[in-house]
This record gives C-alpha cells, structure tokens and sequence, in this order.
C-alpha cells in the first residue's frame, strides 16, 4: 500500500526502492524501517512510500514492532539529528573564533528535552540511536540528553534541569579549538597528543565565559574531567572543589563514551559499562550521582534477553535494590535469584 512518509512507523517493510527527487537511491525494496530510515526519508523530502501491508509483513517486519517500544520515533530521531547540526554549527562558529549565541544553544537542545522527556527506557533509545559516524557531535548530544535526566532523577526541577542538560550539550565545545588531526586520529595519542586534547577544558571554560557570560556552565566544561580523588584534569581539583553541574556531566560523560561506537572502539557491553561506574565511584566520580544513574539505569533491564555465565539465556523478571547486578531471572520455566547464587552471573544483556 502507497502511505505518505509522514504516517510510516518502526517495522514497516518497504515494497519498492525509495529515491529522492534527484533520482538518487535511498533504500531497497524489502527494506524493514528503523527510526534513521524515516528520519532520512524526511530529510531527503520523500513523499510517498511503498509498505507491505501492517499484520502481513515478514517476521523481521514483525520484530521491528515488536521492538518499537525501545527504538526511537522518527520525530525524536529527528530531533536528534537536529541537535547533532545545532551542536555542528556552535563548534565552527567556535573554532573560527567566533561567540557561540545562546539563542541558537536553546533551539537546538530545548526540542530533544521536549521530545524525550516523557520516556522512561533512555538508555535503548540512545542505543538505537548511536552510530560511528560524528562521535563528537553525538557525544556531546548524548551527555546534554543524559545529563538532563540525572538532574530530573536527582529532584531538580525543570527548569534547573534543562539547564543542566544544556552545560552537558556544551561541555566539549572547546574541542572546536583542537586541531581535527588529533581530534579524529583512530590510532593512540602521543603523550604531547594527549596533553592537548586535556586543554579543550580550559579552552570550553574560555568559549563560554567570553559567548554565555555563565560560570556554572563554563565550570561544567572546564571540570567534567576532574576526579573526586583529585587525580582528574585539568587543575587537579578535589570532591568539595568540583561544581556540583560538573559531577552530573562527568557521570554523563564516562557512560556515554563507553556505550559509544568509534572508529577505534566498539560500544561495550552495557552491564559492563554499569559495573565500570560503579567502581569508579569509589574516589572518581561523586557516588551520589553515581548511583542514581545506576539506579534508573537498572530498571530498563527488566523483560530483556541475558546470557548468564553458564550459556544459559533467560529474561530478566525483577530488579534487586540491595545488588543492581544480581536480579530475578527467568529460564524457561526456572526462577533464579542470583543474588543467591555467587556462582553464577549474567554476561551480556541484549539491549
């Protein structure tokens, strides 16, 4: 059936080619859509499309549905992308020396919030989101999103929260100063690589102060790499030292770069990355914000598919508050608590 782009939704299965007006092929007949898919027919200013008719598509059509609770709608991925370009645009118009304007700042991160805030499963959201491509950029979108949740979840308003999320969008701005050689380089930094790229902290700082006139923001990117131990950078500041915004997006921060998919790095597994922060917020990153994350993180496992150490798979049934890591699972008809169970553990979860 022919259905304007407008009405398409996850799991549709295309049954022509797309093409844009210029005659330049997008996606092939049999194609099952994702969020990106309709994003980008939008972009390329796609009327009409070809679907199998819904209830009659094949099983990969049918599991696009089924997991269309945890992938993005084509308007948040839009405005995802949106807010890639936003922060695209702020990054040249800072490394040419320019002001950054706040305005532009608010138009290009209010319409994320907006169009995420009433979600609860962000983590699958962002996940479904996540590409190699413009892992700069879409870091900077991911610890703006993130960081705006940890302050929800630690009781801000909204508000103050929106603010926080905006000093997480802002807090690499000063890698528009870094030279793209270092920047983009997919092998190790060099020492004296790695002593430059330290300074997009001090230079975020400088870049806010001298556009936005705003301290708390220009704290946020000058000490999002600062450790409650002190053994962070660029000034070696301790737990009381650091500006509460900042502890926020350095949670943020650590979370997204080890979920994200780079040229030299493949995104981690997400458990992993939970037990990571964990032990980190042992004398680096402040435990109380920590361990809110975790803690809204942990939830969005349950009625996902885990592979426990011994090979077995099963879904996970209930959360458990005293261990985050050891939940309720179920295999075939079995129950396991693995908080009762020290031999056993999950090793991946499906996201």
């Amino acid at each position: 059936m022919r259905v304007h782009v407008l009405q398409l939704i996850v799991g549709d299965r295309l049954t022509s080619d797309a093409y844009n007006s210029i005659g330049l092929h997008l996606l092939s007949n049999g194609a099952v859509l994702d969020a990106g898919d309709i994003t980008m027919l939008n972009r390329h200013n796609v009327d009409y499309v070809d679907i199998a008719p819904r209830g009659e598509t094949d099983e990969a059509a049918a599991d696009g549905n089924e997991n269309a609770s945890t992938t993005a709608t084509p308007e948040q991925a839009l405005a995802f992308f949106d807010a890639i370009e936003g922060i695209k645009d702020l990054f040249q118009h800072a490394g040419e020396g320019a002001n950054i304007d706040e305005d532009e700042v608010e138009a290009a991160f209010s319409p994320l919030i907006e169009s995420f805030q009433h979600e609860k499963d962000v983590v699958s959201l962002l996940l479904s989101l996540n590409s190699k491509d413009d892992y700069t950029y879409q870091h900077s979108v991911q610890v703006g999103m993130l960081a705006y949740y940890i302050a929800k979840w630690m009781h801000k308003d909204d508000q103050e929260a929106l603010f926080v999320g905006k000093a997480g969008y802002l807090h690499d701005i000063g890698k528009s100063r870094i030279p793209s050689s270092i920047l983009q380089k997919p092998g190790k930094l060099t020492p004296e690589e790695y002593n430059e790229i330290k300074k997009h902290t001090i230079y975020g700082y400088e870049i806010i102060i001298n556009s936005l006139h705003d301290k708390e923001l220009a704290y946020a990117a000058l000490q999002h790499h600062e450790r409650m131990d002190g053994n962070g950078y660029p000034l070696r500041k301790k737990s009381h030292e650091i500006h509460w915004i900042a502890k926020i997006v350095a949670v943020a921060d650590v979370y997204s770069a080890m979920i994200c998919n780079r040229v030299y790095q493949q995104k981690r597994d997400l458990l992993f990355v939970l037990k990571e922060l964990h032990r980190m917020s042992f004398g680096e990153l402040d435990p109380a914000v920590t361990q809110v994350f975790i803690k809204h993180m942990i939830p969005n496992f349950i009625g996902k598919k885990a592979c426990l150490s011994d090979g077995r798979i099963g879904t996970i049934v209930m959360t458990n508050p005293s261990d985050f890591f050891r939940p309720l699972i179920q295999v075939d008809d079995q129950f396991i608590d693995l908080s009762h169970m020290s031999n056993l553990e999950i090793a991946t979860i499906a996201m």
